[in-house]
């Protein structure tokens, strides 16, 4: 039971998302603490925080700029030592920023430094970045914005520049790339083979790469564009420039272009210029108009685990065998009969809590196939839409790494513990019969990533019976710094069914939300 709910705003102190998760994460090990949230002053967190019950009142005047700390305490003193925690953590954070600003104050000073640097990372509040992207371009160096909210126009006016200086624009929201063996924030570790990706999609690039490394060959380069590159409003400028880069690498024999569908008038433009390449090129576009839009192309994948066969079939002269983990109709029958003789008859639809974009694509176009009628916030039919925080009375898939989740704090795959309660909420809801989960591994993501999904498991088993039938997917290798064994592991152990892919995943988990809303088939 709530006993103390508090909030404190602190002025005129950004800060990124992930220094507000450790400041979170420090304070919600303390005795007699429920929940404590660090974040920013924009008007969908606090709008978000005013549905949790926190007095909007009390953070009205916040700004963008102002940092919103909510604590959830046992008692009035556990709240007191909370408060007096998170400003102690405040007060070094600003110390360490200043002391920082002496030492790296501007793009100048960082490229007079590292002067053989050839690329910057821009991560700044996306009001700000699109000026620091113009000044590391003018420096002569290229650019991979991690910040998202960045105009449409400003976007498009950096990718012109770019073009023009010879230099190449990744984002904005461009959080995946593999530049020379390097892997950029949430890669993943694979290993250096023949197959070169250009990316339209953070998660799609980290899927694809992730499932070449398992089928034995490996990644030359990954190329990110930011979601926003092949639509007609942008029209594609870093995709041409990756295609003009990759085909021209010794290092790259095959070229995986990965996203959503292109906008009509780039597509054309696509498709001419891929008419012509020099090597071959596997399509894996996450939408349902894929084939009508790339027909005549050769080498176009149902899904990202059959685009990244294809690749390496392609790219090793071999054949590859499909990867499968998929349990056989007899056992699977086996695992569900428990929880559908225990469930009652209401619980017959299926929810998706995705961390990652593409993969939550993915999974709504296969899903939607399955099941016809799913809403999401990421549905592009407007008949299908809804906000993430809907709770809908149909089959839903929600992206929680969506823009709407992500202003002003972390991103789920490195702050999993949002989702990780929308987990329990879901099970509670006497709707629900299935949930979809992807767990996503990376030099950037979250520790521990699969911890949250397992406790969360648990936790709903406990409170409300053992009702639900949790299907999840691991995108990661054994390199990982999380380690991909070690992850599936844990779910496992929380009666979780893990599957090989995120579309192998989407697809089981669509047959047994039929299973639950037809019992006779069991």
């Amino acid at each position: 039971m709530i006993v103390s709910l508090h909030v404190r705003v602190q002025r005129n102190c950004y800060q990124d998302s992930v220094r507000l998760m450790q400041i979170s994460e420090k304070i919600k090990t303390m005795p007699g603490i429920n929940k404590a949230f660090a974040i920013m002053g924009t008007e969908s967190n606090k709008a978000t925080l005013a549905r949790g019950g926190f007095d909007l009142s009390l953070m009205k005047d916040a700004s963008p700029n102002d940092i919103l700390f909510m604590v959830d305490a046992q008692t009035e003193g556990d709240a007191a030592r909370a408060l007096d925690r998170f400003q102690t953590l405040v007060d070094e954070v600003r110390k360490s920023g200043e002391e920082s600003r002496h030492a790296v104050a501007s793009i100048e000073t960082a490229r007079a430094l590292l002067q053989q640097a050839s690329l910057a990372l821009i991560s700044v509040p996306g009001e700000f970045a699109a000026y620091e992207a113009h000044k590391a371009l003018r420096a002569g160096l290229h650019v991979q914005i991690f910040s998202d909210n960045v105009p449409l126009e400003e976007e498009r006016k950096l990718k012109l520049l770019g073009q023009k200086l010879g230099l190449l624009v990744m984002g904005p929201d461009c959080g995946t790339s593999i530049i020379g063996g390097t892997p950029i924030g949430f890669a993943n570790a694979v290993a250096r083979g023949p197959v070169g990706i250009i990316g339209a999609s953070g998660t799609g690039i980290q899927e694809i790469s992730v499932l070449v490394d398992l089928y034995g060959s490996g990644i030359s380069q990954a190329i990110g564009l930011g979601g926003r590159d092949l639509s007609d409003q942008i029209g594609g400028l870093s995709a041409f420039m990756a295609l003009d880069i990759l085909e021209h690498d010794p290092g790259t024999q095959v070229v995986v272009l990965v996203g959503k569908s292109p906008g009509p008038q780039t597509t054309e433009k696509l498709v001419q210029r891929c008419a012509n390449y020099a090597k071959p090129i596997v399509f894996s576009l996450l939408g349902e108009k894929r084939e009508s839009i790339l027909k005549g192309m050769r080498f176009v994948a149902r899904d990202m685990e059959e685009a990244a066969r294809l690749a390496v079939e392609l790219a090793e002269n071999r054949p590859v065998a499909a990867r499968s983990s998929e349990p056989e109709s007899e056992e699977l029958r086996n695992l569900l009969a428990k929880r559908l003789s225990n469930a009652p008859d209401s619980r017959v639809l299926l929810r998706g809590l995705y961390t990652g974009g593409s993969l939550a694509d993915e999974a709504f176009s296969i899903l939607r196939n399955q099941l016809g009628t799913i809403r999401s916030n990421i549905a592009s039919d407007p008949a299908l839409k809804i906000a993430g925080t809907e709770n809908a009375h149909e089959h839903m898939l929600i992206d929680m790494g969506d823009d709407e989740f992500t202003v002003g704090r972390p991103h789920p795959m490195i702050d999993p513990s949002y989702r990780a309660e929308r987990l329990v909420e879901s099970w509670a809801d006497a709707e629900t019969a299935v949930i979809l989960c992807d767990v996503v591994l990376g030099h950037g993501s979250h520790t521990n990533p699969a911890g949250p999904v397992a406790e969360a498991v648990k936790l709903a088993r406990q409170q409300y019976g053992d009702v639900v039938t949790i299907v999840a997917s691991v995108c990661g290798t054994e390199r990982d710094p999380q380690v991909l064994s070690v992850q599936q592991a844990q779910l496992h152990d929380a009666g979780i069914l893990v599957l090989s892919s995120n579309a192998e995943a989407a697809r089981v988990s669509g047959r047994i939300a039929k299973l639950y809303s037809n019992r006779r088939q069991v």
